[in-house]
């Protein structure tokens, strides 16, 4: 068998010859290397995580937002302490909420809102509130493989959150992770509701801009939404206003303009607008934006912008308040054995639940009577 061939030089040129190849990448992925070291690093202190908050640092604010999201007694002072630190570099963005029945197109239109953003050299974060299990607890948090394209982008943000029994579906620390993205130097806040319930109340109270997506050609379109939610909304954009749908989103633009008008004009002085748009082919989108920047710029010069986020700041206050008392009296050692107690009557038909409930608030509330007399 021949090895190989004589070249001119006098040497033996094998037939397996290797060429020499690309110089290969490094094995390690060094922002997965940076991300595991700083989880290995479990007991950071508020200045450490205060300081990659503000160096833009998306692992370092994540990882916040998880202390922020965590249960622990630890944790939520460790998570008070990097908010109190945050809150003078916050308060700098456009917060906007974007509701909508199930199957309207939040998620396309968030993304395509989104990369818009992104794309005139903005800073997004969307805090996505996925509905949780009323069983397990459990949540899919799916939103980030719905914005594929946004969430590889740089200038963005997403963190999926479980509304884990929270009112409406609304998780009850927004309010924080909202001051956190700001320090964060996001400019724009994109706030998704699951689109039932009371979530939209919730949203409403912690943004600056409500907007109300709406579907054409699914029956009675003035009969098919809240008038509370309509009274509530800024503007409401018929999505998927594309290929044979275009037709329908113009009759349901002209529908819903005239409803408006039937309304007595807000304080605020500014009228809902109605757009329509095509968040799967870009169609629109930037008129949105263009209503929601307009917006914006009344309210600043009515005082309204500053004036609404006031009252924002005392409904927080109150809703504080019936979270703390709440809380405090379900871990109530005494509560904790009696309840068990009222229950078991409750199963034997022995009491209603409106004397249930007497007795365990004679019972919290005892200690501090006794107290008054010490």
């Amino acid at each position: 068998m021949k090895e190989g061939k004589e070249t001119s030089k006098g040497k033996s040129e094998s037939a397996l010859k290797v060429n020499k190849g690309i110089p290969q990448p490094s094995s390690l992925n060094e922002q997965a290397a940076n991300s595991y070291r700083m989880r290995k690093r479990q007991n950071l202190k508020a200045e450490e995580y205060v300081g990659g908050i503000l160096e833009g640092n998306r692992v370092m604010l994540s990882r916040a937002i998880t202390l922020i999201e965590s249960s622990l007694e630890s944790h939520y002072n460790l998570a008070q302490q990097v908010i109190e630190q945050c809150i003078p570099h916050s308060g700098n963005s456009l917060r906007v909420g974007i509701t909508g029945v199930p199957g309207v197109g939040k998620s396309t239109f968030i993304e395509a809102l989104g990369s818009y953003l992104t794309g005139s050299e903005q800073k997004v974060a969307v805090l996505a509130v996925d509905p949780s299990s009323e069983i397990s607890r459990g949540s899919i948090l799916g939103d980030k493989t719905r914005m594929k394209n946004l969430a590889t982008n740089e200038r963005a943000f997403i963190r999926p959150s479980p509304s884990a029994g929270s009112l409406g579906g609304v998780a009850r620390k927004t309010r924080e992770i909202i001051i956190l993205c700001e320090a964060a130097g996001y400019d724009v806040i994109l706030i998704e509701t699951v689109g039932v319930g009371q979530s939209e109340v919730t949203v409403h109270s912690m943004v600056d801009f409500f907007l109300l997506l709406m579907l054409a050609g699914a029956g009675d379109e003035l009969q098919g939404i809240k008038r509370g939610i309509i009274e509530m909304c800024d503007a409401m954009v018929i999505n998927k206003a594309d290929g044979d749908n275009v037709n329908n989103a113009g009759i349901a633009r002209s529908q819903y303009e005239n409803a408006l008008h039937l309304f007595p004009p807000p304080p605020t002085g500014w009228t809902p607008r109605v757009e329509t748009c095509s968040a799967f082919t870009g169609s629109g989108v930037a008129e949105v934006w263009d209503v929601i920047k307009e917006h914006e710029k009344m309210m600043k010069k009515n005082g309204h912008f500053y004036g609404k986020r006031n009252l924002q700041q005392q409904y927080r206050l109150h809703e504080t308040i019936e979270d703390a008392l709440k809380s405090r009296f379900y871990n109530d050692p005494a509560i904790a054995v009696k309840i068990r107690e009222v229950e078991d009557m409750l199963s034997r038909q022995k009491m209603t639940s409106f004397q249930a409930a007497g007795i365990l608030l004679d019972t919290y509330f005892s200690k501090f009577r006794k107290d008054d007399f010490k």
